[in-house]
């Protein structure tokens, strides 16, 4: 179906649609707010409001001419890395300089259940980019062999995939994150194609319902873990206990073994996980719940503790209960983790990168830049535009600055593109992936030298304290045999609870597996079932046991913090 050309269906769910917000009505709540109030670590938080239907408005992509582009603030020029690809959504720069995208759409067969998620998913198709005839959910090699910002060739390394989209390299090895599963694939640098099958590292909850269904990867410093983000399986925990098992968290995952656990929950919808190169901390952008009001709740950026619960379903930026939650979990309230920054509500951010170590001018050589996609569930727009965070001893600092800008025209309400994920190639200059404008763009700086050399997106810049840190370790560790290495948890009873308190160390090595046992750590009780009418059974017992890969490679039930149905 063409924007232009609908259904019948279609049609008279569009008429529908028009009724139903005519009865819910607008808000007005947000055409005077000041979106920037909600940049930092203090957010302004009104209180949550609810209608029969949240504010829709969305703009519809039209896409870039042949000479247009983002703008960008002084210091950068801007241009086209990559043109007529199909959904791209993230990117990862390999040890050679070879740029991966990933164009990837979301698995079919999501369900409807209310008439609002008709209404919502109509006027959602008019947000996504459209890849045409071009085929996608496949992962593209671009080549710039020259390294002058072009690319020279372009090859697709890897075909008729489930909706992938998070990648890591390590040791020959390639691993991607598909909608259900991480999958590792061997691979040589400057190889074109992949034609041999995958092997399974580790399942991850999938369908048939798999509402945030993106997973993202990265890789720890040391090279022994991957960490995969799974979003939750509903907006506020409405499909109930069974939906969420394993979800809203970060799994940690051995590379050798594949034994997994959730290593934080309590993240609606984790995205963009990186490695801090000043502090070695992991990192991830979060999209927040909605339908709380137009000002609620902001997406935010956060360092991720092990074992730490960051509040969703029952609170949200902290200790700021969800009034939609019954019965009310005051237990869970209290262990929420405040996030380090927040973006301001619904501008959907996807997309970290740290600019340590890479081409950056000075102004913004010591920070992160964050994709922020854009609203749909706003009256007055926000995000479309990527900004910058300044950081300071490895925490942010300072005031939010866009740097690129221009995916919107708000007047005519409509999307030239729609920033997703970042990524640097490798000269050093920022990469950003399009979806909606199916282009990759790259930003230089245009007073920085390019980079000697690459550095892969897995890869510590050089002279950074992480990567001092890895060449002291493996310098001391010189000789040593193997069975001097830790061994990872491989079954459920080997890790503490997920969602319990943070160790109160939280500056350790976030890649150092938790003790096997910690009586500082108290295990998160189940969540409550949902009775059917409209209340909650009383909650279980305690639990333990987190998700671990079971003998026949499925993952084994498990009891993280799980989302109660609402009323």
């Amino acid at each position: 179906m063409t924007r232009k050309h609908l259904t019948l269906r279609h049609a008279a769910l569009a008429s529908t649609a028009v009724l139903l917000l005519a009865i819910s009505g607008c808000s007005d709540d947000n055409e005077n707010f000041d979106v920037s109030t909600q940049i930092g670590p203090d957010p302004v938080l009104p209180e949550p409001s609810q209608d029969l239907l949240p504010d829709l408005k969305v703009a519809e992509v039209v896409g870039w001419a042949e000479n247009e582009t983002p703008a960008v603030v002084d210091g950068f020029a801007i241009s086209a890395y990559a043109r007529d690809l199909a959904n791209p959504r993230t990117l990862h720069t390999l040890p050679n300089g070879d740029v991966l995208v990933v164009q990837s759409k979301a698995p079919p067969g999501k369900p409807v259940e209310r008439p609002k998620d008709v209404i919502r998913d109509f006027i959602m198709a008019f947000a996504a980019g459209s890849g045409g005839d071009k085929p996608t959910n496949l992962i593209t090699l671009l080549r710039d062999t020259d390294r002058d910002g072009t690319v020279d060739e372009r090859h697709d390394l890897l075909t008729d995939l489930n909706s992938p989209f998070g990648l890591a390299y390590v040791d020959d090895t390639l691993y991607v994150a598909a909608a259900d599963a991480v999958l590792a694939y061997d691979y040589q640098l400057g190889q074109n194609e992949i034609t041999t099958p995958p092997r399974v590292l580790t399942p991850l909850p999938g369908g048939p319902i798999n509402h945030h269904w993106t997973k993202d990867l990265a890789l720890s410093p040391d090279g022994r873990f991957l960490y995969a983000s799974v979003g939750s399986n509903s907006n506020a925990g409405e499909r109930g206990l069974e939906a969420e098992k394993g979800r809203a968290a970060i799994w940690q995952i051995d590379r050798e073994t594949g034994a997994s656990r959730v290593y934080a929950s309590g993240l609606r919808n984790p995205n963009g996980l990186t490695f801090n190169p000043e502090s070695g901390a992991l990192w991830t952008v979060v999209n927040e719940r909605d339908e709380l009001g137009p000002n609620l709740v902001p997406d935010y950026m956060t360092s991720v503790q092990d074992r730490g619960f960051y509040g969703w379903p029952w609170s949200y930026f902290g200790n700021h209960v969800d009034p939609r939650l019954h019965p009310p979990r005051p237990d869970m309230v209290e262990q929420a983790i405040k996030p380090d920054y927040a973006l301001s509500s619904h501008v959907a951010a996807l997309g970290l990168a740290f600019s340590m170590g890479m081409a950056m001018p000075e102004a913004y050589a010591n920070g992160a830049f964050v994709g922020n996609r854009g609203s749909w569930n706003r009256s007055q727009f926000n995000g479309y535009k990527v900004l910058y965070v300044p950081f300071e001893n490895g925490r942010p600092t300072g005031e939010a600055r866009d740097v690129v800008t221009g995916f919107l025209d708000a007047e005519a309400e409509e999307a030239h593109g729609r920033p997703v994920g970042l990524g640097f190639d490798g000269t050093g200059a920022l990469l950003i992936a399009d979806d909606a404008g199916n282009t990759v763009w790259r930003v230089a700086a245009q007073d920085a030298a390019a980079l000697a050399e690459p550095i892969g997106t897995d890869q510590m810049p050089p002279g950074s304290p992480v990567a001092e840190e890895q060449a002291a370790a493996a310098e001391a560790v010189e000789g040593a045999t193997p069975s001097t290495a830790p061994a990872a948890p491989t079954t459920a009873t080997d890790a503490p609870a997920s969602g319990s308190a943070p160790a109160p160390d939280a500056s350790a090595s976030p890649t150092a597996p938790p003790p096997a046992e910690d009586p500082a750590v108290a295990p998160t009780p189940d969540a409550p079932a949902n009775t059917g009418d409209g209340t909650l059974a009383a909650p279980t017992p305690p639990q333990t046991d987190v998700p671990a890969t079971g003998p026949e490679g499925g993952v084994q039930d498990a009891n993280p913090p799980s989302a109660p149905t609402q009323p």
